[in-house]
């Protein structure tokens, strides 16, 4: 298999463990993020023989959603009426996953609406992406904040994106703000590695409403896996 299959290959195998996640109802209320963490780590081996992820597990709920992956909110249990997000980074035969997905429990229209604004904003990132050859890894940032606030959502972190592959990513070599979606990340994205192979690239939303206390995050390959593959 080449780069491009396993990649596409481990988020398939990311999809299917949340698939399973929903089937299980490991996301319950009651039950601790770390928990349930815990409990999807464990799935992920039963299912693939995962055995290491290539960065910190989360699961966080509620009002714990607001914060970015950087930050490490105290362990808090699932309400029945919880948003809670997942942000996985299963290493399957070597290569990186990095999924994210998002949860909804109750019926508040406010946390469906943003539910269904996750797929829907990535969708539209990844377009902007697609039309422009030469885009750098700021210029896509800043379109993800347009396109959260034309929505009426606040955008949750300081990245969103980053360069996946085999791995740990985290060790290629250079300047660290060129392998992010970011603030100052002045390179295209598309563009050649150390290795002389073509960058690929994570694309992640994270949408927050700080007035009412929640956010969401959405995360999967930004330019593998649809029609210009």
């Amino acid at each position: 298999m080449d780069r491009v299959a396993r990649l596409l290959d481990a988020q398939r195998r990311a999809a299917e463990l949340f698939d399973e996640v929903t089937t299980r109802g490991l996301l319950a209320p009651g039950r601790g993020e770390r928990e349930a963490s815990d409990q999807i780590r464990d799935l992920a081996h039963e299912m693939f023989g995962v055995e290491q992820h290539w960065h910190k597990r989360i699961v966080r709920a509620g009002p714990n959603t607001l914060h970015p992956y950087e930050e490490n909110p105290p362990d808090r249990p699932i309400g029945a009426d919880d948003i809670v997000f997942c942000d996985f980074g299963p290493v399957f035969d070597g290569w990186e996953a990095d999924f994210g997905r998002t949860f909804v429990l109750g019926d508040d229209p406010v946390k469906h609406r943003l539910l269904a604004d996750l797929p829907r904003i990535f969708d539209a990132g990844r377009r902007y992406f697609e039309t422009r050859p030469d885009i750098t890894g700021a210029e896509l940032y800043a379109a993800v904040e347009r396109l959260a606030a034309d929505a009426g959502w606040a955008y949750g972190g300081p990245l969103a994106g980053h360069l996946v592959g085999e791995f740990p990513h985290i060790r290629i070599p250079g300047n660290k703000i060129e392998y992010y979606v970011t603030p100052g990340s002045d390179q295209p994205m598309r563009r050649i590695d150390g290795d002389g192979r073509p960058c690929h690239w994570i694309l992640e939303i994270h949408l927050v409403d700080r007035d009412r206390g929640f956010g969401g995050f959405h995360e999967e390959l930004l330019d593998l896996g649809h029609r210009h593959d």
